[in-house]
């Protein structure tokens, strides 16, 4: 009993160590910034633009996420197929490169002159300094983390809840929409809200597809570069703030009940 008490001491001083690494930013950057200087940078129509620039586009991103990714989600959880392995492997990829590698890749496959951007150019879609660009660079770097996180949550629900939904008549779309979906709610909603956060964190693939119009992201270099680290706190600690509420949010979302 000494031995497992030493050991659950030893490591809870380690773990005291991390925690103090993480929390010493996240409480010195408010403790160092001025209500006077947050209350002008929210006044600041500059911050204010890049604020409505990232949070739309990051909205965008993830309802097209939502959309596009919650059906493949469910066909990985329910479906073995050919090459299953390679498509998770290809789904991984955004999460493991560099983001400015991300943003190289997005350029060469959509830029205006590649076949597929001609065609979205007719349609009016413009990949470069475009918004468009930065909810494709967003989507692109974001969507494997709903994927994932809704993979799991149709993955650990009984198969044979949507049996019985079926041998009762229920059509497939009826059993998914009623069944499968309402029971996978609480993976989806965090996957959706860690989804929206990583979209509107993104720097690097923004920098390389559209740095404009400017995200908050490229701000806050921006001014930490012109203006030096005074300049960035202000924007930084705002930032903060809001990924603070977005984290509160999921935490109470993921609390609501436990999955099947």
């Amino acid at each position: 009993m000494r031995g497992v008490d030493g050991l659950l001491l030893m490591f809870s001083a380690a773990g005291s160590l991390v925690i103090l690494a993480l929390l010493m930013p996240v409480v010195l950057a408010p403790l160092m910034t001025k209500p006077s200087d947050l209350a002008t940078t929210l006044m600041d129509p500059e911050v204010l633009g890049a604020l409505s620039v990232t949070f739309s586009a990051a909205t965008a991103a993830t309802i097209f996420a939502l959309i596009l990714g919650v059906p493949l989600a469910y066909v990985m959880a329910r479906m073995n197929f050919a090459f299953k392995g390679l498509l998770e492997s290809i789904l991984s990829i955004p999460l493991a490169i560099p983001h400015s590698v991300a943003g190289i890749l997005v350029l060469l496959a959509y830029h205006s002159r590649t076949p597929i951007g001609s065609i979205l150019g007719n349609l009016g879609i413009v990949i470069e300094d475009a918004v468009w660009g930065i909810i494709l660079a967003m989507f692109f770097v974001s969507a494997p983390i709903l994927i994932s996180s809704a993979r799991a949550g149709f993955s650990m629900i009984d198969e044979n809840l949507e049996h019985v939904a079926r041998s009762l008549g229920a059509s497939h779309l009826k059993t998914f929409l009623t069944i499968s979906l309402p029971l996978s709610f609480r993976a989806i909603a965090s996957g959706a809200m860690l989804t929206w956060t990583r979209a509107v964190s993104e720097v690097g693939a923004l920098l390389i597809v559209a740095p404009y119009p400017r995200s908050i992201a490229i701000l806050v270099i921006q001014r930490f570069e012109s203006f030096g680290l005074s300049a960035a706190i202000p924007i930084t600690v705002i930032l903060l703030g809001i990924s603070l509420l977005v984290v509160f949010i999921m935490n109470r979302v993921l609390r609501g009940g436990s999955y099947p």
